[in-house]
């Protein structure tokens, strides 16, 4: 018996290592559910925006889903960095400086609203008019 024993031994752990014939289906899992849309602290969604300054400066503020943006000035100078919502404000960060964070009033009929920096600069921003159909 002790020899049928050590004989069988090496076929049983043969067979617990060996790769079964058919292998079980693989579960199927849900869809990555997909990332919620970025909004500013108002709900502004993503897109171009007309930004009118105090003085009446006017530059052109692009924002993506993907955190980044792109703000033109009236010269064409540009500036890019990461923008996300921080303690209720709208946070833009350009590349390799510090941020500054902007309190956003409601949005109006026309989508656009004031914002006001925590250095106390105010802005108009109006959603840019989707072009016209062609």
């Amino acid at each position: 018996m002790r020899y049928l024993a050590i004989a069988i031994l090496p076929l049983t752990l043969v067979a617990c290592t060996a790769e079964p014939a058919e292998e079980p289906a693989a579960e199927e899992t849900p869809a990555a559910a997909e990332a919620p849309e970025m909004t500013t602290a108002n709900g502004t969604g993503p897109g171009t925006y007309d930004v009118t300054w105090e003085d009446g400066t006017a530059s052109v503020m692009e924002t993506s889903a993907d955190g980044t943006y792109v703000a033109t000035a009236a010269d064409g100078s540009q500036i890019s960095g990461t923008w996300a919502v921080v303690d209720g404000k709208s946070c833009f960060t350009p590349t390799g400086e510090d941020g500054l964070c902007w309190t956003e009033g409601e949005q109006g009929a026309d989508g656009s609203f004031t914002a006001t920096s925590d250095e106390g600069t105010s802005v108009t921003v109006k959603p840019r008019a989707a072009e016209a159909a062609e």
